[in-house]
């Protein structure tokens, strides 16, 4: 790889390389994802390689700190984002499936249909996976498909759903836009709009950073005046399948009565 003075970034370390790629290659697989804004799991995201695929059938690119794959893509499907050459979002996804687990994948798949500029849609990733047939993780692809749901806003969102889905739970509604009077409307992370429980979880930023912590207070408190029971999550919760986070769940949800159609 070249070298630059540059910040160490991935971007900054795909800037340095493109200029000795040559322009039937371009990047993908978790260099493209990490490009993208998906969500990946550290063991991928922190790594210092980049994967580099050859555009069709050409020899896999070699290199220092460089990962080569051959393709059958073509220049048509390649797009170029912020000066570098990447396939599109759901030819990334299928390509993530050989190195993901299922989880994983589905916290990837999630974060393309994000609630905030979002990178794809739920039936250019069907029509995707549809394609992939032989392709290495193509069964893994289509078992994780229909788990995949817009308008996240985290990971950890995702990694909570599936925790209730496996324990039997029903599966609440991913960012339900909620109203609380006077015409303000905010976003549960997880809801159960009948009953009235919604789930929400709290990263680190909703404890270190002052302005989210007081906009944490308000919104809480406005959730709870206008009738919702509120679930608060937070990572020591989900250790051992996530129990702690799962009786906390179950027991909002058995308080508004055990007949409550969720």
């Amino acid at each position: 790889m070249p070298s630059a003075v540059v910040d160490g970034t991935l971007r900054s370390r795909c800037i340095a390389y493109r200029a000795v790629m040559t322009p039937g290659s371009c990047f993908s697989h978790s260099t493209a994802a990490t490009l993208y804004g998906m969500s990946l799991p550290p063991r991928i995201a922190d790594s210092e390689v980049l994967h580099v695929s050859a555009l069709e059938g050409g020899r896999a690119p070699r290199g220092r700190g460089v990962i080569g794959h051959k393709s059958r893509l073509t220049p048509a499907e390649i797009r170029l984002v912020g000066g570098l050459r990447l396939p599109n979002p759901e030819e990334v996804f299928c390509q993530l499936a050989a190195s993901l687990t299922p989880d994983e994948l589905v916290v990837a798949g999630d974060s393309c249909l994000r609630r905030k500029r979002p990178i794809s849609t739920l039936p250019q990733l069907h029509a995707a996976v549809r394609a992939a047939v032989g392709r290495p993780g193509a069964r893994t692809l289509r078992a994780v498909i229909p788990q995949i749901r817009a308008d996240t806003d985290s990971a950890m969102e995702t990694v909570i759903r599936l925790h209730i889905v496996r324990a039997g739970l029903p599966e609440p509604v991913v960012n339900r836009p909620i109203r609380v009077g006077s015409g303000i409307e905010l976003h549960g992370d997880l809801v159960y709009p009948v009953a009235k429980v919604v789930i929400e979880y709290d990263g680190d930023h909703h404890r270190t950073d002052p302005a989210q912590y007081f906009s944490d207070v308000n919104r809480l408190w406005a959730l709870e005046n206008a009738g919702w029971r509120v679930v608060r999550i937070n990572r020591s919760h989900l250790h051992a399948g996530a129990s702690v986070a799962l009786a906390r769940i179950r027991a909002a949800l058995a308080s508004r009565g055990r007949n409550t159609p969720f």
